[in-house]
């Protein structure tokens, strides 16, 4: 459901469809708000993959995965198959956003519960201002003048102060 939400959060263009025997009124529920999620309450058939771009498998049955995912891979297809980092073709990072700052967090599947308590670390440790640092900065860029070495080198001196520096710390 976390996973659903932060997709739909962070791209609600996404075309999701949801194919599966048995689908929760939890999620149907959610999905109401959502009218570019379909869902499909029935056995997955590999036709489900036509004119797909990604497939997530979240199946409790390794077998049935292991199936979906060869189906996807015949189909050329990526996929990412729900706690088997070693049968996936990409993986789903947390992604903290703070107005315009974006920060996605990758552990390549080796633990999520990492990823998703780094995510609420940074979530509370990234100041609510930020965003408005971000705009300020922006329109300090587009005023610069000069070339690209000139202007990184000017940039990192008005950013400097942001960095946390250990030395000055001890």
């Amino acid at each position: 459901m976390e996973k659903l939400n932060a997709i739909l959060d962070n791209s609600p263009a996404t075309h999701i469809t949801v194919v599966a025997a048995s689908i929760s009124k939890k999620i149907k529920k959610t999905v109401e708000s959502y009218p570019s999620i379909i869902l499909k309450e029935k056995i997955f058939e590999p036709e489900d993959l036509n004119d797909m771009d990604l497939v997530i498998v979240a199946v409790n049955d390794k077998k049935v995965s292991e199936y979906i995912r060869s189906i996807a891979k015949e189909k050329k297809i990526l996929a990412n198959v729900a706690d088997t980092p070693d049968q996936c073709d990409f993986y789903l990072g947390s992604i903290v956003q703070k107005g315009n700052l974006k920060v996605a967090i990758s552990t390549n599947g080796k633990s999520p519960t990492i990823a998703k308590r780094l995510k609420e670390t940074l979530n509370d440790v990234l100041p609510g201002k930020l965003d408005k640092i971000l705009s300020n900065m922006g329109n300090i860029r587009k005023q610069m003048n000069g070339n690209f070495a000139d202007k990184v080198k000017k940039l990192n001196k008005v950013t400097k102060h942001l960095a946390v520096n250990k030395k000055q710390k001890k």
